[in-house]
């Protein structure tokens, strides 16, 4: 399993040197994937571990708190792909303005250098750090030279189209539902990962029992009924439908996000369970139904529906596979 590591200070020397890659890795898509490969494959050549040194929270939601990033991948969800690419330990930077008000020349030397021991670097040629973003990619080739350690620049990494693949267009396709194209780029089946809790029950009363998960507010996932695969803790798959929004049925409008998720042919005790819900398809918007029946024969159709989308799913690749197989 992938180490997650926050206290640089405290870092154990197995953990020190090898090969670290940068980067904020959210979603860790087929993008990311292609330069996890590429420094893998310079740890390996050089005898050394893959890390990865990444910030938490991501930057965007420091700097802008009324508008917090979506975030396709949670630091532990992240972790758990970035172990998948091959990824000994993720280095979880703390991010503050504190933080962000140190200098280039003290990113290098503080965390590069001296906290991580790093042999080789690998990051994008738009990577900015330090006080007003004053460090950028020249800088680092050049301190590196003198400080111990080598650079390699990754290309943007460009999707059978020609487009590049980037977090904020998976965010885009996601935001209209689009599961199916999001999943193209991201190598895997967009995946909803949060602890099972006590809900009203309701489900249970109408003949379909929900694992319900609160999600984070800043999810911009369109809110709908999909075909899923809940993986719980111990790797047990079961396929289901889910609804995901505020349940405008039986809520108020300004309900918090909820994804519920109605698992077939079995009866799972999930309380307290953390689990995963991996999106294979979009069935239908959310709606208002006139009451409790209709919503009911809706709901027998959504089943009928999502069983037969999953009933030809193939792993889209090895990550895939190991997620959702």
């Amino acid at each position: 399993m992938t180490e997650r590591i926050q206290d640089l200070d405290a870092l154990a020397e197995p953990l020190r040197g090898g090969v670290v890659a940068i980067g904020n890795f959210d979603g860790v898509h087929r993008g990311h994937q292609a330069v996890l490969a590429q420094a893998r494959e310079i740890a390996k050549r050089s005898g050394t571990d893959l890390h990865v040194l990444t910030f938490e929270p991501h930057p965007r939601t420091v700097f802008k708190p009324d508008d917090p990033v979506y975030r396709l991948t949670p630091a532990p969800l992240r972790a758990r792909l970035l172990g998948l690419a091959g990824v000994t330990a993720v280095f979880e930077q703390p991010f503050s303005r504190d933080y962000a008000a140190i200098s280039a020349e003290d990113f290098i030397d503080g965390v590069l250098v001296r906290g991580l021991g790093a042999e080789h670097v690998v990051t994008g040629n738009d990577f900015r750090f330090g006080q007003g973003r004053k460090g950028n990619v020249d800088m680092l080739r050049e301190v590196g030279a003198t400080a111990g350690f080598s650079l390699t620049l990754a290309e943007d990494f460009q999707d059978e189209g020609g487009e590049v693949i980037s977090s904020t267009r998976i965010r885009a396709l996601l935001s209209e539902g689009d599961v199916v194209q999001a999943a193209g780029l991201l190598g895997y089946r967009y995946t909803i990962s949060g602890e099972v809790v006590h809900g009203k029950k309701l489900g249970r009363t109408l003949g379909y029992p929900t694992a319900n998960m609160p999600v984070d507010p800043a999810n911009g996932l369109a809110p709908g009924v999909y075909a899923v695969r809940l993986r719980r803790a111990d790797g047990t798959l079961h396929d289901g439908v889910a609804s995901f929004g505020r349940r405008p049925t039986v809520e108020e409008p300004d309900a918090p996000l909820l994804l519920e998720t109605y698992v077939f042919d079995a009866a799972p005790d999930l309380y307290g369970e953390t689990c995963d819900v991996l999106l294979f398809g979009f069935l239908r918007s959310e709606e208002k139904f006139d009451g409790l029946d209709a919503l009911v024969a809706q709901m027998k159709t959504d089943e009928a529906e999502a069983r037969a989308l999953l009933s030809d799913v193939r792993p889209l690749s090895d990550v895939d596979r190991a997620m959702a197989f």
